[in-house]
């Protein structure tokens, strides 16, 4: 089986496995315990969170700077940062048309909940568009979220011009950076944002820990009570070794991001051009190709084919890929990025993800354009 679902999770690293295996035969406790084993654990987990906080361009000391709340994963981060984040109460929430599920179904909590929510559109190609942010911004204003880059196009948004406009009102900007982060180069002080998600999973960490990386000066209310963990931010007794695999996987992905970078791209240009030359453009879309886009990420139109009919076929043929966000993926209901885009019908209803990773090669790269071009053709003779 040839894997280009890495959008939805990566394979976790040898090296991320030892490290955790090394970590968990260490016998950290309850960093919590004023005891010393306890804190042992404590220095180890601080550490690493430092550390974490440093590959990802946050300024800090022990005691003081921008701060890292973990959290499960990043659907709880986002969650944490719509529903906890912003200085005045009762102010509207702004997102974009194409943000992943973790938001978009938390802002519908919260429009349910009596709070305006306003949803800046997206052209054709899924980028953002700004012509109304700043006269929004004009009313009272709680939080701006806006993901990095779309994790099913791979689209990157303005986020730098967001944080401008965001910044020259005084509101806060959350950036969901889960599925940028170990692709580009993402450095939390240049974006400027207030809050920033990420979550390893998506560069061959660990699942199960994800993270929420604050501004020094950005103020969060918890969504949950009963500790004083991470300074009642987000209560619970951490896991030094989920840490300590989320350490280790950001340092390999940030000392592999520039050659892994260069490399993804050429093969995920190579699968697109096989597939256009072999098929030909009327057969076949690129979703978002006009638009600046993550590396490793493809998003293909095949109207005429339905979808998940050619998901189950190419599974049956070796070849695992997804129909969009894995948080998704058991639903039968078109993409929102997709009709966000205003793109037809047919070209939405026939869209599959493909999403490489350092570990994918050249001869599976191939293998794939050859695999998805027979499932094609067999399904427009059927």
């Amino acid at each position: 089986m040839i894997y280009v679902d890495n959008n939805s999770t990566t394979r976790l690293a040898d090296e991320v496995a030892q490290a955790m295996s090394e970590a968990y035969a260490a016998g950290y406790l309850n960093p919590s315990s004023q005891h010393q084993l306890g804190q042992k654990a404590r220095r180890r987990l601080d550490d690493a969170r430092e550390n974490i906080l440093n590959f990802l361009g946050g300024e800090t000391t022990r005691f003081q700077g921008d701060r890292l709340v973990f959290t499960s994963g990043g659907t709880e981060a986002n969650n944490l940062a719509l529903f906890g984040l912003g200085k005045i109460t009762g102010g509207q929430v702004i997102i974009s048309a194409i943000e992943h599920p973790s938001i978009s179904e938390a802002a519908d909590q919260l429009r349910a909940r009596g709070t305006i929510v306003r949803v800046l559109p997206v052209n054709t190609d899924g980028v953002a568009q700004l012509d109304q942010l700043s006269d929004w911004l004009a009313e009272p204003t709680r939080l701006v979220s806006v993901m990095l880059a779309n994790n099913e196009t791979g689209v990157l948004q303005p986020v730098t011009e967001i944080s401008h406009i965001c910044r020259q009102h005084g509101v806060p900007l959350h950036v969901d950076a889960v599925q940028g982060i170990g692709k580009i180069p993402v450095n939390f002080r240049s974006l400027q944002a207030s809050a920033m998600t990420i979550s390893p999973h998506k560069f061959h960490g660990p699942r199960g820990i994800g993270a929420l990386v604050l501004d020094d000066h950005v103020k969060l209310n918890p969504a949950m009570f009963g500790g004083s963990q991470q300074l009642a931010m987000r209560p619970g007794t951490e896991s030094v070794e989920l840490t300590i695999g989320f350490e280790t996987a950001l340092k390999l992905a940030i000392g592999a991001i520039s050659e892994a970078g260069i490399r993804m791209q050429f093969l995920r240009d190579r699968l697109e051009d096989t597939l256009l030359k072999d098929l030909g453009s009327d057969v076949m879309a690129i979703n978002g190709r006009n638009a600046l886009r993550l590396p490793h990420t493809s998003n293909i139109a095949f109207p005429g084919i339905d979808r998940q009919a050619l998901v189950m076929a190419l599974d049956m043929a070796g070849v695992a890929c997804s129909t969009g966000s894995a948080c998704a993926s058991g639903s039968s209901e078109p993409s929102p990025t997709l009709i966000a885009m205003g793109l037809s019908e047919e070209v939405i209803s026939g869209s599959i993800r493909l999403s490489l990773s350092r570990d994918t090669t050249e001869e599976e790269i191939d293998e794939v354009a050859k695999r998805i071009s027979n499932c094609i053709k067999h399904l427009r003779r059927s």
